[in-house]
């Protein structure tokens, strides 16, 4: 079967595409062997790690769009870089040629009987991936995506799990277990519902649920009664694993468990540690106390590795068995990774919201100064590199997502970045809009935030932006990129410029 990616570079994508080149081989009639899937794929752009990745998994690309280079594929998977202009989507129309979307690929190929779904506002891709690594090192074997690379590189962003099996179809009954990202972004251009609905689960781990992306959900109330009809769509015998942030009865099903740090919840997480090498805690269900360490920073990471705890349990994995893979997962890229360590400390995380951006800095704060401004009930963290009895600054580069690049975000704000010294934002990534749709850019962004935090500057140069760090960061202190987007590779220019001169 040959299958075209329109947009091949995105993580998702690209990750999606390497399934398909990894899925085996098919024994034809005459007894020999061919793959089960021939993989090609265009974008306008690649760039490392993306790149490299399909080099090394030999898939063909190739940058731009030239229907002429296509052929006749079995499947053209759409992304969503594709607008109704692009020529290879019109050459897909013209020649009436079979294609999905990216979720609609996942439906078919990926989802099986037991299909689990982690969806939330946020811990969905750290769930789903830590889930499937957990279901894979227990014998489990399942088929599985995420929408981010792990930081262990043997550790891939999607499997069809233990095919090689000849290509089906959806309408074919298939056991095991699949783990999905549940993203509650619309699905394609042509489908405006979220892609967890395409997933079908019956096993849902629901970690939160906190207006966001107002460009898809433009009320508070749109954006809830998405997620109402995902948990309704659970059958009777599935089950919900859901977090205590999540208090709305409409929320729950016959069968729902409930994790956090009250005593109410069937899993409850306790005496969390938090160090430079990641976390330590406790679980207690049914009165008996696991501890637990993982490779991961913050507390609400403690949280996402109880709900994922939770539900490997309920399904039957063993205790110690959940709790030796949680050990090894080494995390994931661009989720509080940290990317340089010396003098300077530089995290990189993909937090395009105000609320993720601020989970990340209290973490931050919490870990590497003296005093955070929230307190806590964490162990004060001495550390030799601070400068005498000053406390190490804290600078927050941020870029917001598209949906909070719009006015009805703006009180979402509030104190978000009360634990930072300094924010800078950077020139934001441009965005098609119409004219009806009004987005911020970067200097209107910084008016907003400077109304509630003393110290934000706007550096719409990269180099500015750099060489700002570069001049006013002294020892011990802290720099963390928030954002989805990359920052047109400004991380890696700091960290060789921290690297060659101090």
């Amino acid at each position: 079967m040959r299958i075209h990616f329109i947009g091949i570079c995105g993580v998702a994508m690209s990750a999606l595409a390497i399934a398909f080149k990894k899925a085996g081989h098919e024994k034809l009639p005459d007894g020999s062997l061919v793959p089960c899937f021939e993989v090609s794929g265009s974008d306008v752009g690649f760039f490392p790690p993306v790149s490299t990745n399909l080099e090394k998994h030999n898939i063909k690309f190739y940058p731009g769009w030239h229907p002429e280079k296509m052929g006749t594929p079995d499947l053209v998977v759409v992304g969503n870089v594709a607008s109704s202009t692009n020529p290879e989507w019109q050459y897909v129309q013209e020649k009436k040629l079979n294609y999905k979307s990216y979720p609609e690929a996942i439906e078919e190929f990926f989802i099986k009987e037991n299909s689990i779904v982690c969806a939330g506002t946020y811990g969905k891709t750290t769930t789903s991936a830590l889930l499937a690594f957990v279901l894979s090192e227990c014998g489990y074997n399942p088929s599985y995506m995420f929408g981010g690379i792990a930081v262990d590189e043997g550790f891939d962003s999607a499997s069809l799990g233990n095919e090689p099996r000849k290509v089906q179809t959806s309408s074919e009954p298939r056991g095991g277990y699949s783990v999905t990202e549940g993203d509650e972004y619309k699905s394609a251009r042509w489908d405006n519902g979220a892609k967890f609905f395409h997933y079908h689960p019956t096993h849902l781990l629901l970690t939160a649920i906190q207006w966001d992306h107002a460009d898809v959900y433009p009320t508070e109330e749109s954006y809830f009664e998405a997620f109402e009809k995902l948990v309704k769509s659970v059958p009777e015998n599935g089950l919900l694993v859901m977090s205590e942030q999540i208090s709305d009865s409409k929320y729950q099903i016959a069968n729902s468990i409930r994790y956090g740090q009250s005593e109410k919840n069937d899993y409850v997480y306790f005496d969390i540690h938090q160090t430079k090498d990641g976390i330590k805690f406790q679980i207690k269900h049914n009165a008996i106390c696991y501890l637990l360490s993982a490779n991961m920073f913050g507390s609400y990471n403690a949280e996402n590795i109880t709900g994922v705890f939770a539900l490997a349990n309920e399904i039957g994995l063993e205790p110690e068995k959940i709790i030796s893979a949680i050990n090894k997962f080494k995390g994931l890229k661009r989720r509080l990774e940290k990317r340089y360590e010396n003098k300077i400390t530089i995290f990189d995380d993909i937090a395009h919201s105000p609320a993720k951006a601020n989970s990340v800095l209290q973490t931050l704060a919490k870990i590497y100064k003296r005093h955070p401004r929230e307190g806590g009930d964490l162990t004060e963290i001495q550390d030799s590199r601070l400068r005498g009895n000053d406390e190490p600054k804290l600078f927050c580069v941020f870029e917001p997502n598209t949906g909070n690049r719009q006015a009805q975000s703006a009180p979402s704000y509030s104190n978000a970045f009360k634990d930072a010294d300094e924010v800078i934002i950077p020139k934001l990534t441009k965005l098609k809009t119409s004219e009806e749709l009004k987005h911020w850019e970067g200097k209107e962004l910084a008016e907003i935030i400077s109304q509630i935090h003393n110290n934000v500057k706007y550096l719409e140069n990269d180099n500015e932006l750099i060489n700002y760090l570069i001049n006013n960061t002294s020892e011990g202190d802290v720099i963390v990129f928030c954002g989805s987007h990359g920052f047109r590779g400004m991380i890696d220019e700091l960290i060789l410029s921290f690297r060659t001169h101090r």
